[in-house]
């Protein structure tokens, strides 16, 4: 698979993981119990704000990865 076939799907995926994780995150905030203080809410958002970056990076590192050297100019 070549790169510029990779960045296509890539682009997909990392629509769909974004979509998935802000689906998922909303789930859980639903999820958590009324009256917790402003401050475990804070480090909630943050951490569900910052989760979809480890699943972007793979998705990116594999998107971004060179096509192989038998390829002729």
């Amino acid at each position: 698979m070549n790169q510029r076939t990779r960045k296509l799907i890539g682009a997909f995926l990392l629509v769909a993981s974004i979509v998935l994780w802000s689906v998922l995150a909303t789930a859980i905030y639903l999820a958590l119990p009324e009256g917790l203080p402003g401050l475990v809410l804070i480090v909630y958002f943050i951490i569900a704000g910052m989760g979809w970056l480890l699943p972007s990076m793979i998705i990116i590192r594999w998107m971004a990865r060179p096509d192989g050297t038998s390829q002729i100019n």
